[in-house]
């Protein structure tokens, strides 16, 4: 992993990747009563090359994000074009950016599990019986019906920003 401390000219330390990856594997809220402490924000490219952004009901799990959507889905339309895609959530102390490519997941075995994690996390997810993503009994109603694709994040670059004293800013690249 190549590290860059971004707030060195400020004197302030870099970031510890590990700290960061313990509160992801947590579920870390971003405050004991924090609003929307659970939203995270998906960026993809639209044709135009312009960014689209919307919130997505993603997991950390096995050190990356993963999410769903259906095939005609602005953002299942953007990744199955352009691959490239940003993920950003709050966590305690921390603001998190992860930057990669999507990769649509269709392993059996993998699905189950992610289905498995979803359902752990309160939406009653399955593999589709055709093994072809996940369903479940709803899901918001943009994403249309199912079986919904599933895709991994496979992670390039992340920048985390501590927002406690005494602060500091920090470039991952995996």
């Amino acid at each position: 992993m190549e590290i860059t401390n971004l707030g060195e000219a400020e004197g302030l330390p870099p970031v510890d990747w590990a700290a960061v990856a313990e509160k992801l594997d947590a579920g870390s809220a971003p405050g004991p009563d924090a609003l929307n402490s659970r939203t995270t924000w998906l960026a993809t490219v639209n044709g135009d090359g312009s960014p689209h952004v919307t919130a997505v009901g993603a997991l950390w799990l096995d050190g990356t994000f993963w999410f769903q959507t259906g095939a005609g889905t602005r953002k299942g339309r953007n990744v199955a074009r352009d691959p490239r895609c940003s993920i950003a959530l709050s966590v305690r102390d921390a603001d998190v950016v992860i930057e990669g490519d999507a990769a649509r997941v269709t392993e059996p075995g993998t699905l189950a599990r992610l289905a498995k994690a979803w359902a752990d996390n309160g939406w009653p997810a399955e593999p589709d019986a055709l093994g072809a993503g996940i369903t479940a009994p709803f899901n918001a109603p943009s994403q249309g019906p199912p079986p919904w694709n599933v895709y991994r994040i496979e992670p390039h670059s992340a920048i985390v920003t501590l927002t406690t004293e005494p602060g500091g800013l920090t470039r991952f690249r995996f």
